[in-house]
């Protein structure tokens, strides 16, 4: 299987690799367009600022390829945020794979939200094997407004979409390389999806 992590200079991505090792697969790192779009599966990671991020996929017109893929696509973090309509971080224009906003948390709680919280309302294959009210690692400013295409939901201060579907596409606000056990079984079934 051919596993492709999208290079655009976002953090976190040592983690991820190591993670899909321990699952038995290796995952190749690249921005290059014919590479993206020949994988069987692509990540699209995520850590750092929400325009900068963008700048940088449109640097290399990855902005333009990725809504375009056909195959299994998992967003995490930053990258299913950068794949919403829009963005309240540095006021950004999203890839509009999502028909969502992602909005800042209101100074009522802590932010960002750093540490173990709760998913729950699973819907998807993306959750097999997962119960209800399991804990993922989050690291975040900012969420995505509950909406249609929500397949997981977290409280923090308010209850909002902690991962989302559309088509081929997936999101996850949480970092399942950094959750366990749980977050190794979706990162798995991620790699099982058809």
């Amino acid at each position: 299987m051919k596993i492709v992590i999208i290079n655009y200079g976002a953090g976190n991505i040592q983690s991820i690799k190591f993670a899909i090792k321990r699952l038995g697969f290796e995952a190749v790192l690249t921005d290059n367009e014919e590479e993206i779009r020949n994988a069987d599966k692509v990540i699209f990671p995520g850590v750092g600022e929400a325009s900068s991020a963008m700048g940088m996929l449109k640097s290399t017109g990855l902005d333009k390829v990725i809504p375009t893929l056909k195959q299994p696509v998992l967003g995490i973090c930053l990258g299913m945020q950068l794949m919403c309509a829009y963005c309240e971080e540095g006021n950004t224009k999203g890839l509009a794979i999502f028909d969502c906003d992602v909005l800042k948390f209101d100074a009522s709680e802590k932010v960002p939200q750093i540490g173990w919280n709760q998913i729950e309302n699973l819907k998807s294959d993306l959750f097999k094997g997962i119960k209800e009210k399991e804990y993922m690692y989050l690291v975040h400013s900012f969420y995505v407004a509950l909406n249609n295409e929500a397949i997981a939901t977290t409280n923090y201060g308010l209850k909002y979409a902690s991962a989302l579907k559309e088509k081929n596409f997936y999101g996850v606000q949480f970092h399942p390389e950094k959750s366990s056990k749980a977050g190794a079984q979706i990162l798995k079934n991620f790699l099982e999806l058809m």
